[in-house]
């Protein structure tokens, strides 16, 4: 059913509308933007029945609070643990919920992570900006108005859910790890070696000034060779500037789409979720890996995401009715064998 839509009551600390990004605009200055962990955005999306890069609502250390104005929604969260209530009662994380009408859901704060993600199924009926709806607050584009959330906004729903209730087990979650692979260059040339050494064999604590734009952090002081201005070219997401202070800077899914900092490392793909979910406090070291290596990191990661999809598994509601076509969709007899084989 069309025409339904979340109400949003409560919007959070910063959630905003997100999805894989726009991609193809940097050399006229658009920020690729995008989900700052896109794993957990695809684990939302594929537990509500939606494709990957459907738009998601990406909450930042807060939830929130919304009321479902539809006669039927579907919805999971994922990523950060959050705790979620429906209707006041607790809920799941990382497993879909069927709601209706005048259902209320409640997402508190962070206990562990930095990011959650609420997919619905049938995604949003927001039109994209540039092939995108995902937000990037700063120059206003995408998302809802090119802002985050606010209270009374009303997202509207493209559709009414079908197919299985899914969840995910937690063995086959994302599992966070310290340490953060980088390929060094495209400027460690300008570091000293002992500089090189400080930026792998120390740890650094995220702080306060962290955002979707980029992560400062705090440790060693990184010796530069001689001066830390460059001719200003061009940054992805995962670069690692040392600005005049000497502390990295890791550039994320909002940066500026260039900057004249030397760029001492770049952080590989896979390891941008475990980034996107580090909070304040988090304490990171980071790993260097040749550009194969990085490569071949990135083939696993892709195979643990299908494998993470796989071990998506039914759940059966205890009000959930058993009708023949449910009942038909699953092999109630198996290891049974045909006399005539």
């Amino acid at each position: 059913m069309s025409g339904g839509h979340l109400l949003i009551e409560r919007p959070g600390l910063f959630s905003s509308l997100q999805d894989f990004g726009r991609f193809g605009y940097q050399h006229f200055g658009i920020s690729a933007s995008g989900a700052m962990d896109t794993v957990s955005m695809q684990a939302a999306n594929a537990l509500v029945g939606n494709a990957r890069g459907e738009a998601v609502i990406e909450m930042t250390m807060l939830g929130l609070a919304a009321t479902v104005k539809a006669e039927r929604c579907r919805l999971a969260l994922a990523g950060a643990e959050m705790p979620l209530a429906i209707n006041g009662q607790p809920a799941e994380g990382w497993r879909a919920h069927e709601l209706k009408d005048g259902d209320r859901i409640e997402i508190g704060g962070a206990k562990s992570g930095m990011r959650g993600y609420l997919a619905i199924a049938g995604g949003l009926a927001v039109a994209p900006t540039l092939g995108s709806l995902s937000t990037h607050s700063r120059s206003a584009i995408g998302g809802l108005e090119g802002r985050a959330l606010r209270t009374g906004d009303r997202l509207a729903l493209n559709g009414a859910p079908h197919g299985a209730l899914l969840a995910l087990p937690p063995e086959h979650r994302p599992a966070s790890t310290k340490a953060i692979r980088v390929v060094l260059g495209p400027q460690d040339d300008y570091f000293t070696p002992a500089g090189i050494e400080t930026f792998l064999g120390s740890d650094y604590r995220v702080t306060e000034k962290t955002d979707r734009m980029g992560s400062q952090l705090d440790g060693p002081t990184i010796e530069l060779a001689d001066g830390f201005n460059i001719v200003s070219d061009g940054i992805m997401n995962g670069s690692i500037q040392v600005p005049g202070n000497g502390r990295p800077l890791v550039l994320l899914a909002d940066r500026q789409t260039t900057g004249g900092y030397p760029k001492i490392a770049t952080v590989i793909s896979p390891d941008l979720a475990l980034l996107g979910q580090r909070r304040p406090g988090d304490i990171i070291r980071f790993q260097q890996v040749t550009a194969a290596e990085a490569e071949a990191a990135v083939r696993v990661h892709r195979a643990m995401i299908a494998s993470m999809l796989e071990a998506m598994r039914e759940v059966i509601a205890p009000a959930m009715e058993l009708s023949t076509e449910r009942l038909l969709a699953h092999n109630l007899v198996g290891g049974v064998c045909s006399a005539f084989e």
